[in-house]
């Protein structure tokens, strides 16, 4: 059985914060750059199929919060599956977001090299990304409340980020600022809405959920609410902030840009505003993106962390991942440095693999991610009081996150990232059926 969890001890948290908590651990470059991506596959569908996504996400997050409220479990979402299913369940789902968050660490890591190779064109990728994971480690290192307090600040620094996008991009429109490289042009014609057809905005859906990826991390941290009745009213405050922020912030894009002058490699926030005589604002933009990756790198490392020490509580990872220093901090050193490992792997293919990285890696990552979404809302079949709304809001969410998973295998840009995943999920998969068989076989000697 799961660890089961005090919910009053360090009750400390208002709604508020956890609200921003999942602003810091949601807004990163799954929407300042991957969105870039998606946009060059699915042009202005995207608008759509965000609004789709948030829909999906704010199901996924209300069925996890409701769990947390009525069985508040330590290892959140993995302990519900465990709950749900059995203990093949819970070491699969564990193991499955421990790896895909290591490749949105590697995501991350390669977009921080990206951004900052916008001010050292010369510098390679790799120093980069060496660089920001050992100042992530860093981060770790001062303990929970250290990284809370910094993704409180961090959360309010990526949301004024879009703000000052919305007010410069606002202006341009209304004429106020002029000199653009691009005529404006509002992405309401067929070629600008479906630049690639149905398939290509069929498969550009994941990194319309990619954005969103982050707001499970809401499940390790409810707990700590003042008011455990208050999760449903961050969650749903966080979903509703972030899908306008991103629905008004990429029509913006749309009406400046044309989609041709989007790139991969580069956020569109940003070449948007190189297209003006804006000397400042594109480095300070600049500054900001780094922030919003570095904040949602450090919640990953952070996440994976946390997850690995459930999974040694609970016997389905090495009894050494437990040990954690004593007083304030409790840094759990073995586990952080099992997942220290893993981002020197990232650093190493952001050596090898300079162009390809970002891309791979991100929809690899949201592809896995999603596959633990799946399972929250399965989950929740079972432990939650079944009524017309939740069957409603279950079904319609595994149906959406089906919907993106499967276009991802139709387009040459998602294509390897979505067998990526899938080899990923496979290996574990395998795995665990080793695993589940040498339980039996130990239950049934004892028996």
């Amino acid at each position: 059985m799961s660890t089961k969890a005090n919910p009053t001890k360090n009750s400390t948290m208002a709604w508020w914060q956890l609200s921003l908590l999942g602003v810091a651990c949601t807004l990163g470059t799954g929407y300042f750059l991957g969105v870039g991506i998606g946009l060059t596959m699915g042009g202005a569908s995207m608008l759509f199929l965000f609004i789709l996504a948030a829909a999906g996400t704010y199901f996924v997050l209300d069925a996890l919060l409701q769990m947390t409220g009525e069985h508040p479990q330590q290892g959140s979402f993995r302990s519900y599956a465990k709950l749900a299913y059995g203990h093949w369940a819970g070491f699969s789902s564990g193991w499955i977001y421990w790896g895909s968050q290591l490749m949105i660490m590697g995501s991350q890591l390669a977009a921080l090299s990206l951004f900052t190779q916008f001010w050292f064109p010369t510098v390679p990728m790799w120093l980069f990304a060496f660089f920001y994971a050992s100042l992530g480690v860093g981060v770790i290192l001062l303990g929970a409340q250290a990284f809370e307090r910094s993704e409180h600040i961090f959360a309010l620094i990526k949301v004024s980020a879009l703000l000052i996008f919305l007010l410069l991009a606002g202006a341009a429109v209304l004429g106020w600022i002029r000199g653009g490289l691009h005529p404006l042009s509002f992405p309401i014609s067929k070629d600008t809405f479906l630049p690639s057809g149905l398939k290509g905005s069929w498969s550009s859906f994941i990194y319309s959920f990619y954005a969103f990826g982050g707001t499970e991390m809401m499940g390790l941290f409810a707990m700590r609410l003042k008011k455990s009745s208050e999760a449903q009213q961050a969650g749903s405050i966080m979903i509703l902030l972030l899908a306008i922020l991103y629905i008004v912030s990429l029509f913006l894009v749309l009406t400046l840009l044309p989609l041709h002058a989007l790139h991969e490699q580069k956020s569109p926030f940003q070449v948007s505003l190189e297209s003006y005589p804006l000397p400042y604002v594109p480095h300070v933009f600049n500054a900001i993106l780094i922030i919003a990756a570095f904040s949602t790198m450090v919640a990953s490392l952070f996440a994976v962390t946390s997850i690995l020490v459930a999974l040694a509580k609970d016997h389905d990872a090495p009894f050494m991942f437990t040990r954690t220093t004593s007083g304030r901090r409790q840094i759990p050193y073995p586990a952080l440095a099992l997942t220290s490992g893993g981002m020197a792997a990232a650093v190493i293919l952001s050596l090898l693999l300079p162009d390809e990285l970002y891309t791979v890696m991100s929809t690899a990552a949201g592809l896995t991610l999603l596959f633990i979404w799946l399972l929250i809302l399965l989950s929740s079949g079972r432990l939650l009081v079944h009524t017309p709304a939740k069957m409603f809001k279950r079904w319609v969410g595994l149906l959406l996150i089906l919907i993106a998973i499967s276009g991802a295998a139709f387009h040459p840009t998602t294509r390897p990232g979505f067998f990526v995943s899938l080899l990923f999920i496979v290996l574990i998969g395998f795995i665990t059926f080793v695993v589940h068989f040498n339980w039996t076989h130990k239950i049934k000697k004892r028996t």
